[in-house]
């Protein structure tokens, strides 16, 4: 059933003209119907106003046609994958787009159609035709290949953020690491529990060591050729905050603090499956911070891979602890880009909000080939600064750097300078502070775990990396 919701109908399959209108381009269209249709959508009162669908009967009492609006230019500008929402009204069927859709629009409704049938039914106990969606032959001359490979990486990034901790720790997250790597034949080492002191990932240790779930230490290798791509993500599948202990309310989601490590396999997904020509490296620091006699203690000094000390004054700002060791691994290598995915600061979703993750990177060509792509995407990004002039405030004197600097000031960009502090070899680097979280249920985007920033990276990647390492000699479109 999942397979079949998150992938394209068959072409050879008998299907319903669904017909894109906007409010302004809804005259327009109906002019070149005959009057019976036009009569039907007046009394229907329908406008072609956003996630708007409409049926419109033949003279058996089937369905002739359907109607999907995307809304006015104001309304398309504030809601995208609004075809999404059409999926979830309509009545199940095949359906085939018969118009309305301007060229660089297709891909972005056709994704959102698709993503519009992932739900979290893990828990749930429903009959299967609760769960019947109409379905969508692929519209001419998209790769659908592409679009259906984009949403079934977001449904293994959404499973991933939604299943609780209960069952989902770090083992699990080993055993989704080992089946990925099954299917597109990469290979995985892990480090576990005492043996990261003796290979020298001594903050994972420290971070994972309060829990009865053993910390380790995920590295996916695939690819042979090609430039060097290291992709590392925070995988705290659970986060009480440590000895520094989260309210309540605060800790109710803190399921989704592997967000990071879940987006960075939903990417490299993508890539593996699309066959990209690179040598991809995933790094996942997996631990469950929790609270117990070996726990980390606030004033503890710590010293990491790369020989920096640290002044833990928050335990509840591990995430940055684990991804510097990783990050300090990734950079032995000197990969050609490096990229940080992490559940960060609360204070990323105050500056922005859900929807709208904050990047930092120092490479001028990537930020502007990530800002292009999130918009062709429609993934969206913005980019924040490395500022210098913050640099003195994770610098607390007793040691080299400071996990948590008082005052509360600039969360998210120190948060990006103490991990910048690790990433030095990399010849290029960014960091995403997501949320990994939609709070409310939208198009194409139900609420829960949700993908940041993947798709972006998917198609700016190869602007830098070089066209060549994509299907085709360019970049994913």
């Amino acid at each position: 059933m999942r397979r079949s919701l998150s992938a394209f109908a068959s072409t050879d399959q008998a299907s319903i003209p669904l017909h894109v209108v906007t409010a302004d381009s809804l005259a327009q269209w109906l002019d070149g119907q005959p009057e019976r249709v036009r009569a039907w959508v007046a009394n229907t009162g329908f406008q072609g106003r956003s996630g708007e669908t409409l049926c419109v009967p033949d003279a058996s009492g089937g369905i002739d046609m359907a109607l999907s609006g995307l809304g006015s230019a104001a309304a398309q500008a504030r809601n995208r994958f609004a075809l999404g929402a059409a999926r979830l009204k309509l009545p199940a069927g095949t359906y085939h787009l018969a118009g309305g859709l301007d060229p660089e629009a297709v891909a972005e409704q056709a994704l959102g159609w698709l993503l519009a049938g992932y739900s979290f039914e893990r828990f749930r106990h429903r009959p299967a035709e609760e769960l019947s969606l109409p379905a969508l032959k692929a519209p001419p001359g998209l790769d659908a290949k592409r679009i259906e490979i984009l949403a079934a990486a977001e449904w293994l990034t959404r499973d991933l953020i939604n299943t609780p901790a209960s069952q989902l720790g770090p083992e699990e997250l080993e055993t989704t690491v080992l089946s990925l790597a099954e299917e597109y034949k990469a290979e995985v080492s892990v480090t576990y529990g005492d043996d990261l002191l003796v290979e020298n990932f001594p903050l994972i240790h420290a971070v994972g060591r309060a829990s009865d779930r053993m910390p380790r230490l995920l590295d996916l290798r695939w690819g042979d050729e090609g430039p060097r791509l290291t992709l590392v993500g925070k995988g705290v599948c659970f986060d009480t905050g440590g000895l520094n202990i989260k309210p309540g309310a605060s800790m109710g989601l803190m399921k989704k603090d592997m967000g990071g490590a879940a987006t960075v396999l939903g990417l490299a997904m993508m890539i593996m499956a699309l066959g990209w020509k690179v040598r991809l490296r995933v790094l996942i620091p997996a631990v469950e911070n929790a609270i117990s006699g070996s726990a980390m203690r606030p004033g503890d000094v710590l010293t990491a891979r790369n020989g920096k000390t640290i002044e833990v004054n928050n335990t509840d700002a591990e995430g940055r602890l684990v991804l510097a060791d990783a990050l300090a691994l990734a950079c032995e290598e000197a990969p050609d880009a490096l990229i940080c995915m992490a559940t960060l600061t609360g204070a990323a979703r105050v500056a922005l909000g859900p929807d709208l993750p904050p990047f930092y990177t120092d490479d001028e060509l990537l930020a502007e080939a990530l800002a292009r792509a999130a918009r062709a995407e429609s993934d969206p990004l913005w980019r924040m600064p490395f500022h210098a002039p913050y640099e003195s405030l994770i610098e607390p004197g007793i040691a080299d750097l400071d996990n948590a600097p008082s005052g509360g000031m600039a969360g998210s960009i120190t948060a990006a300078l103490f991990l910048r502090r690790f990433a030095e070899g990399a010849q290029r680097f960014a960091h995403f502070d997501i949320y990994g979280w939609q709070p409310t249920a939208a198009p194409g985007r139900p609420k829960g775990g949700v993908g940041q920033g993947a798709r972006a990276l998917l198609r700016a990647l190869p602007e830098i990396l070089g066209p060549d390492i994509a299907p085709g000699g360019r970049a994913a479109s």
